[in-house]
């Protein structure tokens, strides 16, 4: 009997442990799966699964960039300590805004008066009074937030993104700003 127990605790743990390893990707996995990415040149689109995604992004970023959910708003949403360097996607690292065109919109998210280039992001061909238009990532399809029109000159546009859907990357020291300044009395 006190066999028949040991074998079946034993059992058990394997069970366990075997679905814990599934369940929780081991770093080899996701470092397989962010070098897969790494290789694909940032001017081609990304098509990973949904399952690859989860391996390779936090849990609040999977839901906010592969579920178009949004985070809470929060007071580093309006931070404006970054000159010299641009804002990528979290997820596939496409260049989306430069610190120069972040501004403090006081909503609690990062907020752009306009992006990189226009063809780094894509916006949605559906607009809703509430959450304006929303804006996903060109490269790899993760939504990012929305764009309203209520932002500051020159383009009088908000680009409203979630935080956890942005890296920033400093320039390097000496390097020319990302963008240059359209409007000197901006925000």
């Amino acid at each position: 009997m006190e066999r028949t127990v040991q074998f079946l605790l034993g059992v058990s743990v394997c069970i366990a442990l075997s679905a814990c390893s599934r369940a929780h990707p081991s770093n080899v996995e996701a470092a397989q799966i962010r070098a897969k990415l790494d290789a694909i040149p940032l001017d081609q689109k990304v098509d990973l699964t949904n399952k690859e995604w989860l391996v390779i992004l936090s849990p609040q970023q999977f839901y906010v960039m592969r579920r178009a959910g949004t985070e809470l708003p929060s007071l580093g949403g309006n931070a404006l300590d970054h000159l010299n360097g641009i804002y990528v996607c979290s997820a596939c690292g496409n260049p989306l805004y430069s610190a120069e065109a972040k501004f403090n919109s006081g909503t609690g998210w990062p907020s752009f008066w306009q992006p990189i280039r226009k063809e780094a992001i894509h916006e949605s061909s559906t607009s809703s009074a509430i959450f304006g238009v929303e804006i996903s990532c060109a490269r790899c399809g993760s939504h990012l937030g929305h764009i309203f029109n209520d932002g500051p000159p020159p383009t009088g546009l908000r680009y409203c993104m979630n935080a956890v859907a942005l890296t920033y990357r400093e320039a390097s020291p000496g390097s020319a700003p990302a963008l240059p300044r359209a409007n000197q009395n901006r925000p």
